[in-house]
């Protein structure tokens, strides 16, 4: 696919500084682009990578002020990452654009509505009444439970698995191998020393511009509903145990784990490999640094957390510091009891 750099302002919202009639065909960083690839600049550290590049185009800032001039032609922007992040969505959307129809053989299940503009891809199954919306992808070897709604423009990639009853709303990514559904861990200890399983009656919610990443699994609840709220972002090698909720817009990243019927607020952020243990509440905006385990419930917005097990940022570096001049610390400590065993000495004798 190519575009002219002044197609490319268009869908940015940008201006162009130098010939916009120039085509491109590529996205690629600014250290190592070629002609016909447009970069982005945003990081200044890479500004000296801008007055050698090879790129065709350069997305900056409307506010940076050259030092020298430039081959490249600019597209100025307010903000070059998320315009670039912005190019990336579009060209990911003309790349899909081609996956349409069916791909034989698939499977629909009687009662089940699928909506136009879609792709269903080889071998992929979806179930009895199920609801699946416009331009839903669903690419080879997926499955797609009973009674499942899928909102319009989600896209589920090779091997997902989706439970029964499971509803996800519309732009939402699940990625390859992820599984939304599984029963939670439910077990009752048995006065012998064995456990029964409890059965898992409810289902699991994906609300909107939800992502989730490959290989991640979200069980579903023992009754109700396990929700992920509007624009959360679920890692790869993500567990969410039954009848947790994720807030909006809040990202938890990979090899994290969260027990069953916690809470997590609004825009927090988990990062990996963090530990939340069940029933407990993480206010909004709390973060929780990486290979952190919290034990108890965050009642104070944008908290920040860190350690095993986790407790203020700010305590946790000053905790840290003195750690690391505990040996220091026991040598003066050493030489004090000492200093102080050498008085008494005398004063006996």
């Amino acid at each position: 696919m190519e575009f002219t750099v002044g197609q490319i302002a268009g869908v940015l919202n940008g201006t162009v500084e130098g010939d916009a009639s120039l085509r491109v065909d590529r996205l690629a960083k600014i250290e190592e682009a070629r002609e016909g690839a447009v970069a982005f600049l945003s990081n200044p550290k890479y500004e000296p990578h801008l007055y050698s590049t090879g790129a065709s185009a350069v997305i900056v800032s409307k506010t940076l002020e050259l030092k020298q001039p430039v081959s490249a032609a600019l597209i100025r922007v307010d903000d070059p990452y998320l315009g670039f992040t912005a190019l990336l969505e579009f060209y990911q959307q003309f790349t899909r654009a081609g996956k349409r129809g069916v791909e034989q053989p698939s499977f629909v299940g009687p009662g089940s509505d699928i909506g136009d503009e879609g792709y269903r891809g080889a071998f992929s199954y979806v179930g009895d009444n199920c609801q699946i919306g416009r331009g839903v992808l669903i690419f080879p070897h997926a499955s797609i439970g009973d009674r499942c709604r899928i909102g319009e423009g989600t896209i589920i990639y090779a091997g997902a698995k989706i439970y029964a009853d499971t509803v996800i709303g519309a732009r939402c990514v699940v990625h390859a191998g992820a599984v939304i559904g599984s029963d939670g861990f439910g077990f009752a200890p048995q006065p012998d020393g064995s456990y029964r399983p409890i059965p898992q009656i409810g289902n699991v919610v994906l609300e909107d511009n939800v992502s989730i990443g490959a290989n991640a699994t979200i069980d579903c609840a023992t009754m109700g509903s396990t929700i992920i709220r509007e624009g959360s972002k679920i890692d790869n090698l993500v567990q969410i145990a039954h009848n947790v909720e994720i807030g909006r817009h809040t990202v938890v990243a990979s090899q994290s784990g969260i027990s069953g019927s916690t809470k997590v607020g609004n825009f927090c952020v988990l990062a990996g490999q963090v530990g939340l243990a069940g029933h407990l509440t993480l206010a909004d905006r709390t973060t929780v640094t990486a290979q952190s385990g919290v034990g108890k419930s965050v009642k104070e917005e944008g908290t920040f957390l860190q350690g095993a097990p986790a407790f203020n940022l700010r305590d946790s570096l000053r905790a840290n510091a003195v750690f690391r001049h505990l040996p220091e610390l026991e040598r003066r400590l050493l030489k004090l009891e000492r200093a102080q065993e050498k008085p008494d000495a005398a004063e006996k004798s």
